[in-house]
């Protein structure tokens, strides 16, 4: 079977070499993707990308779903949610972190990168209300920007401000319904609260959209055990 250019694009992308200098590797790969992002940009569009994602081929599929993250917009994003439950465990992977870049970049440029940002949060000299009124200014300015909520929802947490972190969580969920970190920071804000029937609620949502989310399957079994729900759904 011939395979589409796609595929031959991505695996001329450097592959991870365990005997090597990680830094050299990283640099190498930075400007490999570069060279990958142009040669698709040249020759695919998002439909055609997209259409891809149901490749037979799994090495295809994941080749467009790193296209994509690179690439594409947030009208993939039901489509690209649905990789999250690929049979191929490197599809679903890059699925999460393609996701995780649309929704930075879901609104107007000048408002993704004010959420860059504001998201560095951890790397600046601001402080934690200083950048909350900064993503509270990003929010009245673009009122459908999911991951603003989301972000704004994160600093919640790290505040102590459970309910108007849930809160947050549920804005960022009805604009964006993949939305899996939302679903699963909300149950650790219920977690704080000690409302552990609302937390398995939500980690069982968080799970429904992605399987692979590092500790939801865990925190799921635990929470069933304490509330005496084994295999209830």
């Amino acid at each position: 079977m011939v395979q589409p250019l796609l595929f031959q694009y991505y695996q001329l992308l450097p592959e991870y070499q365990a005997d090597r200098d990680p830094t050299g590797w990283a640099k190498n790969f930075r400007k490999g993707l570069g060279r990958f992002k142009r040669a698709v940009e040249a020759k695919y569009n998002e439909a055609t990308l997209e259409r891809l994602l149901h490749a037979g081929h799994a090495e295809t599929r994941q080749a467009a779903v790193l296209a994509l993250g690179i690439l594409g917009t947030i009208k993939v994003n039901a489509n690209l949610a649905s990789r999250l439950h690929d049979e191929d465990p490197t599809v679903c992977q890059l699925a999460t972190d393609a996701m995780w870049s649309i929704w930075f970049r879901a609104d107007a440029a000048d408002n993704n990168a004010e959420l860059k940002r504001l998201s560095g949060f951890k790397d600046t000299d601001a402080t934690p209300q200083e950048i909350l009124a900064g993503l509270e200014a990003l929010i009245r300015k673009a009122p459908r920007f999911a991951e603003a909520y989301n972000q704004r929802a994160i600093l919640l947490f790290r505040l102590g401000e459970y309910s108007r972190s849930v809160a947050d969580c549920e804005k960022a969920l009805r604009l964006n319904p993949y939305h899996f970190g939302a679903a699963s920071g909300m149950g650790q804000c219920f977690m704080k609260q000690r409302k552990f029937r609302a937390a398995l609620r939500c980690y069982r949502k968080a799970n429904r959209i992605n399987r692979g989310l590092e500790g939801v399957k865990q925190v799921i079994a635990s929470l069933e055990r304490i509330l005496g729900e084994e295999g209830k759904r």
